[in-house]
């Protein structure tokens, strides 16, 4: 499809599914008769934005980043490339982790993007791509460059302005399979179109810079099939997806509660203290807890040993330096 221009008639995603991909007047058809689905899926987005809005700026940020760091490895294991979420939060961290170099590149990338970094709508900076000024394709490269790039991304948000009648949360499968058509991204980095496709739900709910799928999207981030098949799984995973977010974020705050009854014996604020870090942090490291915490660096060492004895918080590097720390949820 590269340079061709991307047009909605006669096209063929390579799913096996029929000789053309559905058109713009299918994915139309099939909101209007999945409006109740539609519906329950803009309900789950709006109670997990509610949830959201109701904590403060670092809490959010957190949330944000636990939630990221599940829709990535959730993503990179539906591509085959599998990490922990632990793995990508350690990298994040700038911690060493023997893993996939490729796809610690991609996890990397996807967790800035998931939290809110670069616009859609520029995919040269949304791929964290470098123009390339003489304007000719290198051949090592397994993604159009220069002006062939710039035809395909055209191309893409063409038709994507072609959905313009869709609901931002309907959009997503065809902006998934248009993405492939445009052939946007090189093999083994089908986590590009599906982070795409998760910040442009989100224009539907502006408290959050994506909607998560988690563990549901590993069914339909390369899904096949007729619009409404297509369009009725994506707000089936949609509603489950964000149904677990809420989930996570009510298990942190019972963790934080039942980790502040566990401390409550302890003297003095510090244990809460250092619960409220954790609660608002995925992972933190010894320096960081002293920081947030506004306590020495002994006193951080000595509690976390402590309420790790109490199954309260995980160490998550193995180490005796440099220690990385995490809730137990």
């Amino acid at each position: 499809m590269r340079g061709s221009g991307l047009s909605w008639q006669g096209l063929d995603d390579g799913d096996g599914d029929g000789p053309a991909a559905p058109r713009s007047s299918d994915w139309l058809a099939a909101q209007s008769a999945l409006a109740v689905d539609l519906a329950g899926a803009a309900l789950g987005a709006g109670r997990l934005e509610a949830r959201l809005s109701l904590m403060d700026k670092e809490a959010r940020a957190g949330a944000i980043r636990r939630l990221a760091l599940v829709e990535i490895e959730e993503m990179l294991r539906a591509q085959g490339t599998p990490l922990s979420r632990e793995e990508i939060g350690l990298d994040a961290m700038a911690a060493r982790a023997g893993t996939d170099l490729q796809a610690m590149a991609q996890a990397r990338w996807a967790l800035r993007r998931l939290e809110g970094q670069s616009d859609p709508a520029s995919l040269r900076d949304f791929l964290a791509l470098h123009r390339n000024l003489d304007r000719e394709d290198a051949p090592w490269s397994e993604r159009p460059v220069g002006a062939a790039f710039d035809a395909a991304a055209d191309d893409f948000l063409t038709a994507m302005e072609g959905l313009a009648g869709l609901h931002p949360l309907a959009r997503a499968p065809a902006a998934r399979m248009l993405w492939r058509l445009a052939d946007l991204s090189p093999d083994g980095a089908a986590i590009e179109g599906a982070v795409w496709a998760a910040r442009d739900m989100a224009r539907a709910v502006p408290g959050l810079s994506f909607l998560p799928l988690g563990s549901h999207g590993r069914a339909i981030w390369a899904d096949g099939g007729p619009a409404r098949q297509r369009l009725s799984r994506h707000l089936a995973a949609l509603a489950r997806g964000t149904e677990d977010a809420c989930r996570m974020l009510d298990r942190l705050a019972d963790w934080a509660q039942s980790a502040r009854e566990a401390t409550a014996t302890i003297k003095g604020r510090n244990p809460a203290r250092i619960i409220a870090a954790l609660a608002a942090h995925p992972i933190l490291h010894t320096a960081q807890v002293e920081e947030l915490a506004g306590i020495s660096r002994d006193t951080a060492e000595r509690l976390l040993s402590r309420m790790r004895t109490m199954k309260l918080v995980r160490e998550i590097t193995g180490a005796r330096r440099f220690r990385l720390w995490a809730a137990a949820m």
